[in-house]
């Protein structure tokens, strides 16, 4: 939910008008939109190129995956690893877009970490993933958007830990 849809309900709820400081925090979200869309714009259109090398790194610094018996093993295997890289990364699009963590959370993050614990799955290696994914990401972008982007990797990686 984004700050402005918050905003209101909660308003709305006491049956009151939205607050000085709640106008502040919309007139925030509004005028940093410019530069969310360029963010997701970046993670958007380089998407291949970021899973592409992050998988890279993430199978270069934890071999173990990769190798008979890991969760990767194999190429349907390896494919699913990078089909989840690509999911986390789309959630946290859709977190820079809406301003706000909340996507991330109710669409992707609620059981997770059950989830790969039921599938033998090892959770750092998926948060190690996340952590070369934000490298490479970030590495796209002007440090200003790097810091607002990376924000949101650290919230994924946060959850898994």
């Amino acid at each position: 939910m984004s700050i402005v849809t918050k905003s209101i309900v909660n308003a709305d709820a006491e049956a009151r008008y939205l607050s000085p400081g709640e106008l502040d925090r919309i007139k925030s979200f509004v005028t940093s939109g410019a530069s969310r869309l360029r963010i997701a714009e970046t993670l958007t259109g380089a998407r291949e190129t970021i899973i592409k090398q992050a998988g890279d790194r993430l199978f270069q610094k934890r071999p173990d995956i990769v190798s008979p018996g890991g969760n990767a093993y194999g190429e349907e295997m390896t494919a699913t690893c990078l089909r989840d890289m690509d999911y986390y990364l789309r959630l946290i699009t859709y977190g820079v877009v809406a301003g706000d963590v909340t996507p991330i959370e109710e669409i992707g993050l609620v059981g997770v970490r059950e989830m790969y614990k039921s599938l033998g799955t090892d959770i750092g290696a998926v948060a190690q993933s996340v952590r070369e994914m934000k490298e490479v990401a970030t590495g796209l972008m002007s440090a200003q958007d790097a810091a607002e982007a990376g924000s949101y990797f650290d919230y994924v990686i946060g959850a898994m830990q």
